[in-house]
């Protein structure tokens, strides 16, 4: 039995999926791509998989590619003439002889090349409502452990042993 399971995501393409991500990305790209990172770093940190996000360079004169971490996610940008689906596909192939692996992408074709590779495959649709959900799912979290109050002692006590150290500190 595979135990771990990979989620790679064709960035560009889940961004321009995205109408938040969209609308965002016609304004500055860069915000767009830290607004999906800052999304997916929250999502893996609930589902613990191993995530990688692929972005496209391809057209990038001279790149030689580049793979960073940002929390628990590897974030890559391809070389020159190698594309993300290139790419996701590559990995796709390496991975799943040993790993769970799913891919989201809306390209149909890329779609096609990842199942027939024995991938699963979630669409940029798919991806958000789980994001969204996992979002929904954090906030309720923290507004149910938010502090009473400022947090005080004396508001997280019964009313007997409140009402003793209100007396010690009247000093009566």
């Amino acid at each position: 039995m595979k135990n771990k399971d990979y989620l790679l995501v064709d960035g560009y393409n889940i961004i321009f999926a995205w109408e938040e991500l969209k609308n965002l990305a016609n304004e500055s790209l860069e915000a767009a791509k830290r607004k999906l990172i800052n999304h997916l770093c929250n999502y893996q940190g609930t589902k613990k998989m191993n995530l990688i996000l692929v972005f496209d360079a391809y057209k990038v004169e001279g790149g030689k590619g580049s793979i960073t971490k940002e929390g628990d996610i590897y974030i890559v940008y391809t070389k020159e003439a190698e594309t993300a689906d290139q790419y996701i596909e590559k990995t796709t192939n390496e991975l799943k002889k040993n790993y769970n692996v799913t891919v989201a992408t809306s390209d149909g074709l890329e779609q096609i090349i990842i199942l027939s590779q024995g991938a699963l495959r979630m669409s940029a649709r798919d991806l958000y409502l789980e994001v969204m959900a996992n979002n929904k799912h954090i906030a309720e979290k923290i507004s149910q452990n938010k502090p009473v109050k400022n947090n005080m002692l004396i508001d997280n006590l019964d009313k007997k042993s409140a009402e003793f150290l209100e007396q010690l500190r009247l000093k009566r």
